[in-house]
């Protein structure tokens, strides 16, 4: 058989190295990996989690927990419907997922301070707070602390993984990319894989990890020959790893989702064309924001499979930009009926539904989170604005126990009534589950210490 795979020349390596080509910092992540790993904590620490973030904010009265007897400019127009665990309820607009909260956890009483979705969502995905006054960004802004992603790899650095973080299907931003997607001051060493959606394909953009052309597995060697002749000790070891992840196939099969029946790919969905203007929010980038959007629930397939393949920790942000997503302001009732919760409905429940069968579901956390909820009152344009004081986040597999529902929020959903759970909390939870300490310090460039999470696990959901 003809090898049709291109081998990278010397200069795409060095610049796979020196630009953090694919999101990975090469030198960074490999240098790095004789440092001790702290103390596991529980038993049996989960394999991966998949965090699916709905940027933007979902109404926790719209869809886990809802008020109806509440005020009707609380409770909305939304019913609550009766699920597979007795006394449990949810949203008349979440069917699937009612099927299936026997296997899933809510915490209903997380809450932090910051109203605006960059200082928000940079707490909710690094379990610290933006340093500073809350506020949106318009201009770049270097990361400080790690995603939890990253913070797994830093900490599993030592397991040799082709890729130990991935990210899909773009990255998410409201003016500028939001800093809380990667290494921080970890290095970017430890910055995710970036997985993005071909417009052109309907699919993923797969081409880093291809090699396409006439150079064959000799010339390979031949040229990693010359690489380790020529090339410098401290990056022979990066050069080395970029073949690595070039020669992946496992993650390149990951991300061919047209290898899945038909009839997987219908139950996770595909997601609605973007809606109008005033309807939808506004905002996005036409023709590539409509394929990232009808790809919604495709999404978390790709995330399943990368999960197969190895990948330890798979960030899923279902939304590109701020004006299109859960913000809901005007029309929220709608917006969420029509367009929002269908297909994440979808989705989600045929994760779980797909992991279970496949026996990943005890070894896999899936956390499904905003970085707030939404006003308890109903606002003039129908809608509801950004309320971190109280909200909602699903946990799911990895030895959650199923029908189980922590803290609880006041009869207007407003503020935690008890048990309130902080983002550090999460933090703390989705570490304590890998089997890491949350205590254990990282160090920052300067040197200085911190703990990996400033909470503490949520012991309770897991029989503990």
């Amino acid at each position: 058989m003809t090898d049709t795979w291109n081998c990278p020349t010397r200069r795409q390596l060095i610049q796979f190295g020196g630009a953090g080509y694919l999101g990975l910092n090469l030198g960074g992540l490999w240098n790095a990996q004789a440092a001790p790993v702290p103390r596991a904590a529980p038993a049996k620490p989960i394999r991966a989690c998949i965090l699916v973030f709905y940027y933007g904010g979902p109404s926790h009265l719209d869809t886990y927990d809802l008020k109806p007897n509440a005020p009707a400019e609380v409770r909305g127009e939304f019913a609550p419907i009766a699920t597979s665990v007795p006394g449990m309820r949810i949203s008349e607009h979440l069917p699937r997922m009612a099927k299936a909260m026997h296997k899933v956890a809510l915490v209903r009483s997380v809450h932090h301070a910051a109203h605006l979705h960059d200082s928000a969502s940079i707490h909710a995905l690094t379990g610290r707070p933006l340093d500073g006054p809350d506020r949106e960004l318009f201009s770049p802004l270097p990361q400080f602390f790690p995603s939890y992603g990253s913070a797994v790899a830093y900490f599993q650095r030592d397991r040799r993984r082709d890729v130990p973080f991935a990210s899909l299907p773009f990255t998410f931003h409201n003016v500028v990319n939001t800093p809380c997607q990667g290494g921080g001051f970890l290095g970017s060493g430890y910055d995710t894989l970036k997985v993005e959606v071909d417009a052109s394909k309907h699919g993923y953009d797969a081409e880093t990890l291809r090699r396409t052309g006439e150079l064959g597995s000799r010339r390979l060697l031949e040229r990693r020959d010359l690489l380790h002749k020529i090339g410098r000790s401290s990056i022979e070891g990066m050069y080395e790893k970029a073949y690595r992840l070039l020669d992946s196939e496992a993650i390149r099969r990951a991300m061919d989702i047209t290898q899945e029946p038909r009839r997987v790919r219908d139950r996770y969905g595909f997601g609605p064309q973007p809606v109008a203007v005033g309807e939808g929010g506004g905002g996005g980038n036409g023709a590539e924001m409509g394929v990232a959007q009808s790809m919604r629930g495709q999404n978390l397939l790709l995330a399943r499979r990368l999960v197969e393949a190895g990948v330890p920790f798979v960030n899923v942000y279902d939304f590109k930009q701020q004006g299109q997503n859960w913000d809901a302001h005007f029309k929220g009732a709608n917006q969420h009926k029509s367009f929002l919760l269908p297909p994440a409905d979808q989705s989600l429940s045929a994760l779980i539904e797909d992991l279970d069968s496949r026996g990943l579901l005890d070894s896999t956390l899936i956390v499904a989170m905003g970085e707030f909820g939404r006003t308890p009152k109903i606002n003039k344009d129908a809608g509801r604005d950004h309320w971190p004081h109280c909200y909602t986040v699903l946990l799911a597999g990895g030895g959650v126990q199923g029908g189980a529902v922590y803290g609880s929020s006041d009869r207007l959903g407003a503020y935690p009534a008890t048990d309130p759970v902080t983002p550090g909390d999460l933090a703390a939870t989705i570490f304590w589950r890998f089997g890491l300490d949350p205590a254990a310090e990282i160090h920052d460039t300067t040197g200085r210490p911190y703990r990996l999470a400033t909470g503490e696990p949520i012991v309770k959901l897991f029989g503990g």
